[in-house]
């Protein structure tokens, strides 16, 4: 199940491609990270709003299993939703392409969270759970 599906669209501007005219593989972090923060930050586990909570997240492990290129002027549609919430964050990804109609990307990333002062908490807080289950 899908929980707080986030849909982001952007364009692939040219600073993004290599000389091939490719987009670089590192980009691809970037557009997952726009889907993370549109999905978290209404839910109050972004920014301040977190920083205020006394926690902190911090990501423990990302992958990114590539299908197609993206290239220069390609629209891009990022899908994230979350996948678990208990003892950690797990966010999942689709990159689709959507000018070649096609999935260019699979991808996932997983967030720890800490204390304010970087203890590693092995679940996530309730605070921080009840904000998935019961959004603001």
């Amino acid at each position: 199940m899908r929980f707080h599906e986030t849909v982001v669209e952007l364009t692939v501007p040219f600073h993004d491609v290599d000389p091939l005219g490719v987009v670089w593989h590192g980009h691809y972090y970037k557009y997952l990270e726009l889907a993370r923060t549109a999905m978290l930050q209404p839910l109050g586990l972004d920014g301040q709003e977190l920083i205020e909570s006394g926690h902190r997240m911090y990501i423990s492990d990302a992958r990114c299993r590539y299908l197609s290129p993206l290239r220069y002027r390609d629209r891009v549609r990022v899908v994230g939703w979350l996948r678990e919430w208990e003892q950690r964050i797990y966010l999942a990804y689709e990159v689709m392409n959507v000018t070649a109609a096609r999935r260019a990307a699979r991808a996932h990333t997983v967030l720890v969270v800490t204390d304010a002062a970087g203890n590693l908490l092995f679940e996530v807080p309730p605070v921080l759970r009840d904000r998935v289950i019961a959004p603001k």
